[in-house]
């Protein structure tokens, strides 16, 4: 039996740059590809600012990745891509050379995990090139709904935001009127309308995107699935006192509220020592840098800056902590840290909003503390400390993660059944009435 050819888009390669969403979407990937169901092909988008190489192809931006046959490379200019509408310019890279790639590949399936600084038209030219494959869309985060970064964070105040609206999104950019909010939102949403089934890895965010304007029947519940990790092995007992940061250093991830908090600790002389793993400060705002390096320097005897980090030196990385805290002031989605602590049996300290909360039970696989509060982190990482046993009850509750071998059946599952839907045509008309439920979907002002 042939195997089913199964095509994976995402915005970035993690071996150009490494990523949360995007190594997912790789780790999928070989997943697939080792099993005796799938034939996957990866085409990444990239390019300057991710990456400072030009196509190596003067007549086409797609090439290999390093020779492989099954990897692919899709070379954009950043400065063609409109952030607003979240669109290329450049149509051509649409209805030239997409168009010729799915048509020299025709795979049975399209599977999104992400349009950005790709397109949303780049699920138009799916749906136009070959009208009878499924299209299936992972949601990572809120892009299509925020302008601002997809954070719905909003400007000024940085209070979190929980709708939208045309109205609320002018507040937030009074640059830009609420008629051109209400015409992006449309616009997003009628090339989104495309896709037979999104996929959601937290409840939080389906639920935001159902509120958005996706019917309800078009998205569902599915987690990330990961593979086994091998754990580093402890050298006799320790203390329970060294805290562990991994991911990027920026605002939305919180890197100045723990910063903060480890200057609470480092002023009361506390025993809690931090580890901090992160990268791209220097992408930040000029203010933020200046303001994470007087932070850091301030609570420099009980702070180390680790700098960068390999996702191969993990298990060692996370050997050498206890804890792992995820401050973000956003809602996150399912944070992929999350799930490398419990992997590897560290309990999560976690703002106590969006999907930190969902993923960590306070009290029984970590502990929650009000987001943006440095105070209330710096007592949440002293309850940690000084609570005898604290630790081995939390370790204890950890839960499950979803496996990937699971995660590629289920995903099987749904392939198969959009596949026969398409020939046996139904899923045309089902989409038909999905994109026009999508088209009319409320809009609050």
């Amino acid at each position: 039996m042939d195997k089913q050819k199964v095509l994976f888009i995402c915005h970035n390669h993690p071996a150009v740059r490494p990523g949360g969403a995007e190594g997912y979407a790789f780790e999928l990937f070989e997943a697939m590809g080792a099993s005796e169901e799938f034939s996957p092909i990866f085409l990444a988008r990239t390019g300057p600012p991710i990456s400072t190489a030009a196509s190596p192809r003067p007549r086409t931006p797609l090439g290999t990745l390093d020779g492989a046959q099954d990897q692919y490379l899709l070379y954009t200019d950043i400065r063609q891509f409109d952030h607003f509408h979240a669109t290329l310019r450049d149509k051509t890279v649409y209805t030239r050379h997409l168009r010729d790639f799915l048509l020299a590949h025709r795979p049975d399936v399209v599977h999104f995990q992400h349009t950005y600084l790709l397109g949303v038209d780049a699920i138009t030219e799916v749906r136009n090139t070959l009208p009878n494959v499924p299209i299936v869309y992972t949601l990572h985060e809120f892009l299509p709904i925020c302008h601002r970064s997809g954070q719905m964070v909003r400007t000024g105040t940085n209070e979190l935001c929980s709708q939208e609206s045309p109205r609320r999104c002018h507040e937030c950019f009074p640059s830009i009127t609420p008629e051109r909010f209400f015409m992006r939102k449309r616009f997003i949403q009628s090339h989104l309308s495309h896709v037979d089934v999104f996929l959601a890895p937290s409840k939080l965010l389906l639920e935001r995107y159902v509120d958005w304007g996706i019917p309800r029947e078009r998205i569902r519940f599915e987690d990330y699935g990961r593979r086994p990790v091998r754990r580093v092995p402890e050298a006799g007992v320790r203390s329970r006192n060294r805290f562990g940061f991994f991911g990027q250093l920026s605002f939305f991830k919180g890197a100045d509220v723990l910063l903060k908090a480890m200057a609470i600790l480092a002023e009361e002389d506390s025993d809690a020592h931090l580890w901090v793993h992160g990268a791209n400060l220097e992408l930040q705002p000029v203010d933020f840098q200046e303001q994470f390096i007087a932070l850091a320097e301030g609570a420099q005897t009980h702070v180390t800056l680790a700098g960068r980090y390999d996702q191969v030196r993990m298990p060692a990385l996370m050997s050498q902590v206890d804890w792992v805290v995820v401050p973000s002031v956003w809602w996150e989605n399912s944070p992929l840290v999350i799930q490398e602590a419990f992997l590897h049996g560290r309990p999560v300290i976690c703002s106590d909003i969006g999907g930190m909360a969902e993923k960590v039970a306070d009290g029984v696989s970590g502990l929650h503390f009000r987001s943006g509060d440095p105070r209330s982190l710096a007592h949440a990482i002293r309850t940690a400390v000084e609570t005898p046993h604290l630790w081995e009850e939390l370790h204890r509750g950890i839960p499950p993660i979803y496996d990937m071998e699971e995660h590629v059946t289920s995903l099987a599952l749904t392939y198969d059944a959009l596949v026969t839907r398409r020939r046996d045509g139904h899923a045309s008309d089902a989409s038909a009435r999905s994109g026009e439920e999508g088209h009319v979907a409320r809009t609050t002002v």
